[in-house]
């Protein structure tokens, strides 16, 4: 019995991480959406009290809602593009065996985190969504609307960690350093 036999083929792999790359960059052109739609409607917001003194009833919280669901709808494609805050001086002074196994132990260790995270979140979301929450605004939103983001965005937040730790067996895994390098080298 070969070793396919029991796990997936690396063509099923290479469908896997391309896939749940394509789901990121998807998310994160709907997170430049949330934040464009969020500056349109700060405009609105503006004009509506200062021009024609008018009061607003949903606007501050839409925004507060788009940013937020703007951050963790964007998480996936920021770690798909080695986007996320982080310092390589450690692992640009490893090589080979060590710089794997600290970038392994590390995607390990926040592919956890995220899991939790995303749990406790969609546990949060399904308490709104069950008893009918809404927001203590004249608005009322349902909340269950502005928590979705949440267990949404970290979940795919895991399934990309996921991906990115297959690319990493496959060597194919670089560090934010090495895509500068690259894409100058590129150029």
């Amino acid at each position: 019995m070969g070793l396919s036999a029991i796990g997936p083929t690396e063509d099923e792999l290479n469908l896997f991480t391309r896939v749940v790359d394509g789901i990121s960059r998807l998310m994160g052109a709907l997170s430049m959406l949330l934040l464009a739609a969020a500056v349109i409607v700060v405009c609105q917001l503006i004009t509506l009290r200062y021009l024609f003194n008018e009061s607003t009833v949903w606007q501050t919280e839409f925004v507060i809602y788009s940013l937020m669901a703007s951050t963790f709808l964007g998480a996936p494609y920021v770690l798909l593009e080695r986007g996320h805050v982080g310092v390589d001086l450690l692992p640009s002074m490893l090589g080979g065996r060590a710089r794997f196994v600290l970038e392994l132990t590390g995607g390990i260790i926040s592919l956890i985190f995220c899991a939790l995270l995303a749990y406790s979140g969609w546990t949060y979301f399904h308490e709104a969504w069950a008893h009918g929450w809404r927001t203590d605004t004249v608005w009322a939103l349902p909340l269950w609307i502005p928590l979705a983001p949440l267990p949404l965005g970290i979940g795919l937040l895991c399934l990309q960690y996921i991906s990115e730790l297959i690319k990493l067996f496959h060597g194919r895994s670089l560090t934010s350093s090495e895509l500068e390098t690259s894409t100058r080298e590129a150029s």
